[in-house]
């Protein structure tokens, strides 16, 4: 694989934002640019984008007439991925490389069945408390990736990305087995996300004895459960260790999905309490807290204006 030179990112979130301000602060503003169609780019030129205070530009280039990247950034909402797809279209090249740092289990698949998936490095972003109002981007842990190959044939692209990530001075991982730290992503998600969304509270509302963290803890159990059944080694001792994960972060951070429910806008509870109810089915198993907080959350977002 060559030497990654550009990247292009889709979608300006926290975490689309927080990357793309790391490399342009490292590789030059050059080196990085954002990918949107016509109606979102009129959006981004109208709003002054801050990271921690600081003004920021970056460079909008239109879906339609863009050039390969040598690395593409997927970073949107579950709700927006199909179109983010459709975005990125014009991007990909023979050699490519793309990473999904969006939540849940099913991203990377989905973008290998559209774009091949020898393209796609498995990706979990984490350790972050990134958090974006309006065009505010604020943090203070940056966080780092962890990344790992599917197929011993992406060797090569695995090496070059991890070559890249040391230039941009990205903190990151090489995992051996990346579907268990997927899995373990996703176990933290589905209990912190969905917890300070439906309690409608912190980092530290959910690190508090009482029954936000016993909710959060035994939403955690139930991922637990369905990662063995997916014959994933998932266990106690995860979860363990996320929780004291989350206890670095800010007290008063908030993940995205709390984030969404402030500003009234659709949560991704399909892909978390959505997606374990689903999988738990087919195995025939009971998943009580989830499906208590799949209730609560699409109750709050029914009483949307």
């Amino acid at each position: 694989m060559k030497e990654i030179q550009t990247t292009a990112i889709v979608g300006m979130g926290a975490l689309g934002l927080l990357y793309g301000n790391q490399i342009a602060a490292e590789l030059g503003t050059s080196a990085v640019r954002f990918i949107a169609d016509k109606d979102r780019i009129k959006k981004y030129r109208e709003m002054n984008f801050t990271v921690n205070g600081e003004r920021r530009s970056f460079p909008v280039e239109d879906c339609e007439t863009a050039a390969p990247a040598d690395f593409i950034i997927v970073a949107v909402k579950y709700n927006a991925l199909p179109a983010a797809l459709d975005t990125i279209k014009h991007c990909v090249g023979p050699d490519t490389t793309i990473v999904s740092v969006m939540n849940g289990i099913s991203s990377e698949q989905i973008i290998g069945e559209r774009y091949g998936h020898e393209k796609v490095l498995y990706t979990i972003a984490q350790g972050m408390d990134a958090m974006k109002f309006g065009a505010a981007l604020t943090y203070t842990k940056f966080g780092e990736l962890r990344i790992g190959v599917r197929t011993p044939d992406q060797a090569d692209r695995l090496k070059a990305m991890t070559d890249f990530l040391d230039r941009a001075k990205i903190a990151y991982v090489a995992e051996d087995d990346i579907l268990h730290r997927l899995w373990g992503k996703f176990m933290l998600n589905v209990g912190v996300n969905q917890t300070c969304m439906a309690y409608e509270t912190t980092y530290s509302g959910t690190l508090t004895p009482g029954e936000a963290h016993d909710t959060m803890v035994g939403a955690m159990r139930e991922v637990i459960a369905l990662a063995k059944a997916e014959h994933v080694n998932l266990t106690e001792q995860d979860l363990e260790d996320y929780i004291r994960l989350l206890e670095t972060l800010s007290p008063d951070g908030m993940p995205s999905m709390r984030q969404d429910g402030l500003s009234h806008r659709p949560s991704e509870v399909e892909m978390f309490a959505g997606t374990v109810g689903r999988m738990a089915k087919k195995h025939g198993l009971s998943t009580p807290v989830n499906d208590r907080l799949y209730e609560r959350i699409k109750e709050m977002e029914a009483q949307y204006s």
